[in-house]
């Protein structure tokens, strides 16, 4: 095992110095080598929070152009986190570079760019992982360790959603350098699909003896941004005068081989309480991540509530089914953001860095989880018409069957 990483960070707009400071700058066994961003600002700041984090330290190569990063020496990973247009592009090149690649989150363009991650890795035989935090939430893993249990008898269909009011953030996008406005105004798709998807396709054995088949994507009418934007900016402002093309709600449905249904929803642009809606529904019972509740038959009746108005409360039954990583995890002390979400995942990377291994999300979930926006995109516009999604394995999932989290 690698005593120690050397990583250089691509990106430091609010969610990559945020990962620097909360997940990478606290590990003895890192170093941050590098640190990138077109805008100088970003870039200093992002340096000033290494040098108080190790003052003395040696200082990392701090640039505007990220192959200055990709071409040094003694680098041994790589995290891509820019706004969403350069991932694949940037990712691709650091594989070619030999750099373990961390990938932050975001839908595809399109589904070349998923091909061609694909086939850079496979090239090259340099791991690339998505950075889907989420596949390390605890209720996440709870209710796969329960399926994998068979808590929930055979899964029949799942759920999930990314429930987040966006609008200030969309709406100031220009002033903040934020990329998510201009995506807003010229494209209509399910532009943030892993959130969403990643937990669910651990749970349907995805690209590991199960894939997505086909998906049908609606959307609705554009109207949040241009009522938010006119209640706060004036009506006669320029930018209320802007023509939002994003529906405000998109639900896409996606068939698997073995049968099962995934409803996805993208909802960031009216008002509403945060979720990702989170749901599992079996033979034998169901989680849902609302009212955080699990139903099991013979258990629960379907007019018994507790209460609080709710079926049996998930939290007792982290007691007994705990994942495994979760329950060390609160043993060790729970860091980092997004409820230690965050912390996990880099964990996760890191590990497979330094033993040389295969990292937990693939370049085949990163593809097939990432085309969804693409092909939604599609199907939209085709008015909700099936739209096939490819298999990126290439039938390895008919025989694939490592398993995420296995401990």
């Amino acid at each position: 095992m690698k005593p120690s990483v050397s990583i250089g960070v691509i990106g430091l707009g609010g969610r990559g110095r945020g990962l620097v400071e909360a997940c990478i700058l606290p590990r003895a066994e890192v170093r941050v080598a590098a640190l990138c961003d077109i805008h100088e600002d970003r870039r200093n700041q992002a340096a000033a929070k290494v040098a108080e984090a190790a003052p003395g330290g040696p200082k990392p190569l701090v640039t505007g152009d990220y192959r200055e990063v990709l071409a040094m020496k003694g680098l041994d990973a790589v995290l891509v986190s820019p706004g969403w247009t350069p991932h694949a592009e940037i990712a691709c090149a650091a594989m070619r570079a030999g750099l373990y690649t961390a990938v932050e989150v975001g839908g595809a363009y399109s589904i070349d760019d998923c091909w061609r991650l694909v086939r850079t890795q496979e090239e090259t035989g340099i791991q690339c992982m998505l950075l889907e935090n989420c596949c390390f939430g605890r209720y996440e893993l709870l209710v796969l360790n329960m399926v994998r249990q068979g808590l929930f008898g055979e899964i029949v269909h799942c759920q999930g959603g990314y429930r987040h009011d966006l609008r200030a953030e969309i709406a100031n996008g220009w002033e903040n350098r934020h990329y998510r406005k201009d995506n807003y105004l010229l494209r209509n798709c399910e532009n943030y699909p892993t959130h969403e998807l990643g937990p669910i396709a651990e749970v349907l054995d995805i690209n590991r003896g199960n894939r997505m088949v086909k998906l049908n994507s609606v959307a609705s009418k554009a109207a949040g941004l241009r009522d938010y934007i006119a209640a706060r900016k004036g009506a006669e402002s320029p930018d209320a005068k802007l023509r939002f093309a994003q529906g405000d709600v998109v639900t896409t449905v996606i068939t698997c081989a073995r049968g099962e249904t995934i409803v996805l929803t993208l909802d960031t642009t009216l008002p509403r309480a945060y979720s990702r809606a989170f749901h599992v529904q079996g033979t034998k019972g169901m989680f849902s991540e609302d009212n955080k509740t699990i139903f099991l038959d013979g258990v629960h009746d379907k007019f018994d509530f507790n209460s609080q108005g709710l079926w049996g409360n998930a939290d007792t039954y982290f007691e007994k089914y705990e994942h495994p990583l979760w329950a060390r995890y609160i043993q060790e002390g729970v860091q980092g953001g997004h409820d230690g979400m965050d912390w996990l995942e880099f964990t996760a990377f890191f590990n497979a860095v330094r033993e040389g291994a295969p990292v937990p999300i693939d370049i085949y979930d990163m593809a097939s989880w990432m085309s969804i926006s693409a092909l939604s995109e599609d199907s939209i516009a085709a008015g909700g018409a099936p739209v096939a999604i490819p298999d990126f394995t290439n039938g390895k999932w008919l025989t694939r069957r490592d398993k995420f989290c296995n401990s």
